[in-house]
């Protein structure tokens, strides 16, 4: 099927410039001036400063200028936990966020606010890795600090003298990875990765991909059909991938399309257990659901979660999806 003219007509048409609607300016030497500006938070491991969760960043690469922030429910950090008690062990869970892989940070405040949100609903302990951005840091910088994190926590575990909100209240066998959009990309990227790394006494006991963000050169229905999106417009998205993928790689690369046959694929049915949500009026429902096909096929245990209605990061703007979402997570990670 020839989708060239339909996407044609749909750039014709459509109003979005790619980089307004990313709120970047492109320099001279290939970065970007990064226009949106967003309320921070800092941390505060403070469990008597009355707030619900306590958080504190930890470096990863001072090199890289890569960290995590840890988010624990300041009830616990209150007690003195028994080294034989394990009831009081917690999940642990790694978060990778969204944004285009071009904007946010882990200091975000409406980061900072859904991970302590998380921390006590589920509950566990949240690690929100705050990855370095591209243009500057192209595709697989992104994954090279997933795994970052992933090693730092087997540090920890292993070290008397390690991190000791994780080690004493952790479960370092029910470690869970999370991400929302391009987030949703580093978790299926890094779980292969980590296949070839000894992560011993981690163990990844489940994917977390709420809509993530693939792509390829060859349109889908929906991408068509939703093309000027005010979320995800196509001109937009193809500007994102340009920004972040390997210098002189198109859409059709394995980080950005992972349907087509390649080295990976081998990996795949190793995969952990995998939670997918999507939504219908998101350009990307098609690559979602293929996505989900692909797991299937090599026999990967996987929730899938697609409502019709819905937009891409509509939990963002309703509270109710926001519920439901979080239900679903929690509902995952425990059972």
């Amino acid at each position: 099927m020839n989708t060239q003219n339909p996407f044609q007509r749909c750039y014709e048409y459509s109003k979005f410039d790619p980089y307004e609607h990313l709120n970047i300016r492109l320099n001279p030497d290939g970065t970007v001036t990064r226009l949106l500006k967003l309320p921070l938070a800092n941390p505060d491991p403070d469990p008597n400063s009355g707030k619900a969760v306590a958080s504190k960043d930890a470096i990863l690469d001072p090199e890289k200028k890569t960290s995590l922030r840890i988010f624990l429910s300041s009830k616990l950090t209150l007690k003195n936990p028994k080294k034989s008690d394990t009831t009081t062990r917690l999940p642990i869970v790694f978060y990778f966020h969204g944004s285009s892989w071009i904007q946010c940070r882990a200091n975000y405040f409406s980061l900072h606010l859904s991970n302590s949100y998380m921390a006590c609903s589920i509950p566990a302990i949240m690690l929100l890795v705050d990855y370095r951005l591209a243009p500057e840091n192209r595709l697989p910088a992104q994954y090279d600090d997933a795994m970052d994190a992933l090693l730092w926590l087997k540090k920890q575990a292993l070290d008397p003298d390690g991190e000791r909100w994780v080690k004493d209240y952790g479960d370092f066998s029910r470690c869970f990875l999370y991400g929302c959009g391009c987030g949703g990309n580093i978790v299926f990227n890094v779980a292969l990765r980590a296949m070839d790394v000894d992560l011993n006494p981690l163990k990844i006991d489940g994917l977390i991909l709420n809509q993530p963000i693939f792509g390829g050169k060859q349109r889908t229905g929906s991408e068509i059909q939703h093309a000027t999106d005010h979320i995800l417009p196509l001109p937009a998205m193809d500007l994102m991938w340009e920004l972040a993928l390997p210098k002189g790689m198109d859409r059709d690369h394995r980080f950005c399309n992972p349907l087509l046959e390649g080295p990976h694929q081998m990996k795949l049915g190793a995969l952990q257990r995998c939670l997918v949500i999507g939504f219908g009026l998101n350009p990307l429902i098609d690559r979602q659901q293929e996505f989900v096909k692909m797991l299937l096929r090599h026999g990967i245990q996987v929730e899938a979660q697609f409502d019709e209605i819905g937009f891409h990061r509509i939990e963002l703007v309703d509270p109710r999806r926001a519920v439901a979402l979080d239900n679903l997570v929690k509902d995952f990670i425990n059972s």
